[in-house]
């Protein structure tokens, strides 16, 4: 399986974006799916996880409400939804994926990453 992100762009403070992550090969359905940021001059963290069964996810408490984690299997394709935007939130944003992982914060723990997409928000 390999990842490819994209939805990024420049907006304004308090607008909306999608970002999706598009999957191709086989066994989309069987893979944990994950999203991280890196902000400029910054790490890399952990934005959002949905498990490959039963639809969980897991957000970290300083982005729960604002970010949404969702995916088609028919589509071999994992969104994130961005709410209410901030300045803070420019980054570049990264898919990753485990095959019939857990849900977890670890960027080790994933071994699939798309390329990566760049959301600024203007203030």
């Amino acid at each position: 399986v390999q990842l490819q992100a994209s939805g990024g762009g420049l907006v304004q403070a308090g607008a909306s974006l999608r970002l999706d992550c598009l999957a191709s090969g086989y066994h989309f359905s069987t893979y944990t799916m994950a999203w991280f940021r890196q902000a400029p001059g910054k790490e890399r963290e952990f934005v959002a996880a949905l498990s490959f069964t039963e639809g969980k996810t897991y957000y970290p408490d300083s982005l729960k409400g604002r970010f949404t984690i969702s995916r088609d299997n028919s589509k071999n394709t994992a969104y994130l939804f961005l709410n209410s935007l901030k300045s803070e939130d420019t980054a570049v944003y990264y898919c990753a994926a485990r095959r019939y992982g857990s849900l977890v914060a670890s960027q080790s723990a994933y071994d699939l990453w798309g390329q990566g997409t760049l959301v600024t928000v203007s203030s």
